[in-house]
């Protein structure tokens, strides 16, 4: 199953947040994910959107609805990197991955993180899920109680890949990605969790991602699986 950012373990507690997976795809692309013992169908076009998971046990305030903009930037982004200029939908992945598997409540207000998270996506609203990724981010009472412990996590990333599932799609129908560009790439890697007081811990941590990197300009995000891929 698929580590979330973050997996706290804040010191004196052990509690640990543990949001409701979800993604919703946008018309035209990724239409079903990663279903349970079934056939991976990674593009359609029908014209529909899938609910592959749950809402969000609780609403976060810098969500919006699938297919609408993220919000505006806040006052800065804190410790949140800028997205970087690549055009390589693997090497933009692992990127992803280590900004949104890191986190710097000492610096960083929780908007700030959303402002600077909300930087990375795509801005072809009709593909993405802002909230796939926003639910990513605690709700503002945990990011608080993260604070108080000045917690923050930094991440490294051992690989990415496509997976076998969005391979084989693709080569049964090569021109569906000349319409939107989107790629589904696995990510795995490691982050390592401190708090005050000398407390911390490291956990494996896997996602998928989709990308879009349309030829001649830099990828962006498009969504988070709720699950992995192999």
């Amino acid at each position: 199953m698929m580590k979330r950012f973050p997996s706290h373990a804040l010191s004196g507690y052990g509690t640990r947040w543990r949001p409701n997976r979800r993604i919703l795809i946008g018309a035209g692309t990724l239409a079903v994910l990663l279903l349970i013992a079934a056939t991976v169908a990674w593009f359609t076009g029908s014209g529909t959107r899938n609910d592959a998971g749950p809402a969000p046990a609780s609403s976060s305030s810098g969500s919006a609805a699938p297919g609408e903009a993220s919000p505006k930037p806040a006052p800065g982004t804190g410790s949140v990197p800028a997205p970087p200029r690549i055009a390589d939908p693997v090497a933009y992945a692992r990127a992803v991955a280590v900004m949104l598997w890191s986190y710097d409540t000492r610096t960083t207000s929780r908007d700030q993180q959303l402002a600077g998270m909300s930087a990375w996506m795509s801005k072809e609203t009709k593909y993405t899920d802002w909230s796939s990724v926003s639910a990513q981010v605690p709700d503002p009472v945990l990011w608080s109680r993260m604070a108080d412990q000045a917690q923050y996590a930094t991440a490294a990333v051992a690989e990415g890949h496509y997976p076998s599932a969005f391979k084989a799609a693709l080569a049964d129908n090569p021109a569906a990605l000349t319409e939107t560009y989107i790629y589904a790439v696995t990510v795995t890697g490691k982050q390592q969790i401190a708090w005050k007081q000398g407390g911390g811990g490291a956990e494996d941590r896997s996602v998928t991602l989709a990308v879009q990197c349309r030829p001649g300009q830099d990828c962006t995000l498009v969504a988070l699986a709720p699950r992995v891929a192999p």
